[in-house]
């Protein structure tokens, strides 16, 4: 009996897409599309300074406006709302919705207006004034490493977050270290490639900026809350426990997301805020972020500095790979932000067979706004720093990109594949994808045209890239799920079950386990799966 092929309907097949139709015609439904009867809107007046000591906050000025219901400082919001939660266990500095006592970054919350209408809270935030006492801005990660021009956390000498984590060849499962390896790989090299490469930071900005809408019914004791979204589940839990709620207590809807990128992947301050001013006034309250805020005060992503060394025979055949990463990760630790550097490291191999590669992670905080997952998370920055050096090599060998790449690709006998920085491979054939992309894009004649215009005093780029793409954990030869940082102690948690009674509320540790049942550093990055 032959057994039907899997998913028929969706593998393989032309699928309609279901949501174009209310889409194009201006029939959905975004967060700021939802109206509530009686709801107010808020506004948050946020820090013009990098770094700064508040003095005193003059909210008279705001309170006084027409239509101004609640004007809440830092001191009042940390009686309303805890301490935000992060995902990883790496050690974080506490971080409060609104600031009191120091602002760590422009865009930082320091005070929210509650008002009839978003107009009037806006100019109610602009009417509040702040007096600050400026202390150093720590900018340049590099420099912070040193302590100076300041501190940001007094509990993090250096501005430390991460002082070394090593991964890779000789790499043991103690955090122990052994450099045998990745010595002899450089000592046998004929030709070695460094270079300082610079990784920017970035704003994300989806069409559509972050929004909330929380309603409150105290007669009930329910929450609902309409965010723009990528988790809303996670949002739940994370709301419940901030509010001493049970999750059987708290929906959370995502209606239309108008993008997100990672930027709008767990709770962020403002959500925790608008719920619990909802909670504090017993109506609905709404928050819709402006683009100029956004850029302020959504996390951003990457900001990377990576020290490569790439060690090579003149046949082209690499032997070792060498990555300092410096990350400068912000003012502060947000959901997902130790971990994103991590992911550089393990797909440093990218799509070749490296026999030896040491990736080693510093994390640095600084007076910016705090990054955090962005486009592939990490997976892009790591294939820019190994891609450039590949092309570096082959300038210095003045040998085809293309060929140099084919050489070292990982071939097709050798899946699965476990890389030196523990990510497993499940399938590929890199020289068949390389060879049908170099046909479609004409590269004989595209090298023949460059060449053309550089004897004719003019310059034309051509460049190259290969990639894998990290896809999340799935059927492989990765399971039952091993974490890929297992060299440096981590593991993956039997899954947690939801907690729905009132009774047994969940906690809001450092380290919270998601709903599939894996670390945030851990789900999505056991398994790459190779794509041309």
């Amino acid at each position: 009996m032959s057994l039907s092929p899997v998913l028929p309907k969706l593998v393989g097949q032309r699928v309609k897409r279901r949501e174009d139709p209310r889409l194009i015609q201006g029939r959905g439904t975004y967060v700021d599309d939802v109206k509530v009867a009686g709801m107010l809107h808020l506004a948050f007046k946020r820090s013009d300074v990098a770094h700064g000591r508040i003095l005193s906050i003059d909210a008279r000025a705001a309170e006084a406006l027409d239509g101004v219901e609640a004007v809440f400082t830092g001191p009042q919001m940390a009686e309303m709302v805890g301490p935000l939660p992060t995902l990883l266990p790496f050690p974080a500095p506490e971080r409060r919705a609104v600031a009191s006592g120091v602002v760590r970054f422009v865009g930082e919350p320091v005070a929210v207006v509650v008002a009839r209408d978003r107009y009037i809270a806006r100019d109610a935030a602009d009417a509040i004034t702040v007096d600050y006492e400026p202390l150093p801005a720590v900018v340049d990660p590099e420099q912070a490493m040193t302590g100076e021009p300041g501190l940001l956390h007094a509990e993090f000498p250096n501005n430390l977050m991460l002082a070394s984590l090593p991964m890779g060849t000789g790499v043991g499962a103690n955090g122990q270290v052994d450099d045998t390896a990745i010595e002899r790989a450089f000592a046998d090299a004929e030709v070695v490639i460094s270079q300082r490469m610079v990784n920017q930071r970035l704003a994300p900005t989806p069409l559509e900026p972050r929004g909330v809408v929380a309603h409150h019914e105290p007669g009930k004791d329910t929450l609902t809350v309409w965010s723009s979204t990528q988790s809303p589940h996670l949002l739940r839990t994370f709301i419940a426990a901030m509010s001493d709620m049970g999750e059987d207590q708290v929906r959370v809807i995502a209606p239309e997301v108008g993008g997100g990128f990672g930027c709008k992947a767990g709770g962020s301050a403002e959500e925790f805020v608008t719920a619990a001013v909802s909670r504090r006034l017993g109506v609905p309250v709404k928050w819709v972020e402006e683009r100029s805020e956004a850029f302020l005060a959504t996390t951003h992503g990457r900001d990377l500095i990576g020290y490569v060394d790439l060690a090579a025979r003149r046949d082209g055949t690499v032997l070792g790979v060498k990555l300092r990463i410096i990350a400068d990760v912000g003012a502060y630790n947000h959901l997902f932000t130790a971990a994103i550097p991590t992911s550089t490291m393990m797909m440093a191999s990218g799509n070749y067979a490296i026999p030896a590669i040491r990736a080693t992670l510093t994390e640095v905080f600084t007076n910016k706004t705090p990054t955090d997952a962005y486009r592939g998370a990490g997976r892009p920055e790591g294939i820019y720093f190994l891609e450039r050096a590949m092309d570096m090599l082959s300038r210095e060998l003045e040998m085809d990109p293309a060929e140099l790449r084919r050489k070292n690709f990982i071939r097709p006998e050798q899946f699965p594949y476990t890389t030196e920085t523990g990510a497993v491979y499940d399938s590929g054939d890199y020289r068949k994808a390389l060879d049908r992309a170099l046909e479609k894009a004409g590269w004989d004649q595209l090298k023949a045209e460059r060449d053309a215009a550089r004897a004719e005093g003019r310059l034309i780029g051509l460049g190259l890239s290969m990639y894998v793409e990290v896809c999340g954990v799935g059927p492989s030869a990765s399971l039952p799920m091993r974490s890929p940082w297992s060299a440096t102690g981590g593991s993956a948690p039997r899954p947690a079950r939801r907690r729905t009674d009132r009774a047994t509320r969940p906690p809001l540790p450092n380290s919270w386990p998601t709903s599939s049942g894996c670390r945030s550093n851990t789900c999505g990055s056991t398994t790459a799966t190779p794509r041309s």
